[in-house]
């Protein structure tokens, strides 16, 4: 058998790689289009799940708690504790952005009244509506406040303790995820006899009104 020219035995060589190369070509770029539409959806994955934490995002109307010695107008702070310093007493918090509490007291004569303004800062307002309820439940034979934040309550209680009479408001506010409480207090050393419901129920809910219309004082967002 004659051999081939080199020339010509080197093309009969080859030409069995060019065949199979061109059908390995024609076979990765005829299916181009349908693999680009099959990564479609999965480059919107990332998009989809980075955006989804944010339909579940806590958003927190309170950040802080403002302070609360000036919660209070000077003219409510003197027709509730007459002979008190107007400016008040911030008690010590260990988180002063979460808790932070104001007290005022004095004896006027033998009239002494007592009243204190705190304000609590929750995660969320479903932990607010927890904790507003617990409490309500530990303080029955009261009622509901009307008209003030989210959820409103209000109980006057009378102790006695060596003949002496004091009666003692609270207040219970829940509004958004803030809770406001004030305490309020009194008692006439002279007649050993305590101010009426009427006097001590308003008088708190009277602070509490002003107390919840100063958690917007730069705390929200």
């Amino acid at each position: 058998m004659r051999s081939l020219p080199l020339p010509l035995a080197l093309a009969a060589r080859l030409m069995p790689v060019v065949v199979l190369a061109c059908a390995g070509w024609s076979m990765s770029s005829e299916p181009a289009a349908p693999a680009a539409a099959d990564h479609r959806p999965s480059r919107q994955t990332p998009t989809d799940s980075a955006s989804a934490p944010s339909s579940t995002a806590v958003s927190k109307s309170y950040k802080a708690a403002p302070a609360p010695c000036s919660s209070v107008p000077v003219a409510t702070v003197k027709s509730l504790v007459p002979g008190a310093k107007t400016s008040g007493k911030e008690i010590p918090s260990t988180d002063t952005a979460l808790r932070r509490t104001c007290s005022w007291n004095a004896l006027k004569g033998y009239d002494y009244r007592w009243l204190d303004v705190s304000f609590e800062i929750t995660a969320s307002d479903d932990a607010a509506k927890k904790e507003y309820q617990q409490r309500v439940a530990e303080k029955s034979g009261g009622g509901e406040v009307p008209g003030v934040g989210d959820a409103g309550y209000s109980v006057v209680n009378l102790t006695t303790e060596s003949k002496q009479e004091t009666r003692e408001g609270v207040v219970l506010v829940r509004a958004a995820n803030a809770l406001v409480v004030v305490t309020y207090n009194g008692s006439d050393f002279e007649t050993k006899k305590a101010p009426s419901t009427d006097e001590i129920n308003k008088g708190a809910i009277k602070a509490a009104k002003s107390a919840v219309a100063a958690l917007g004082s730069g705390t929200s967002g």
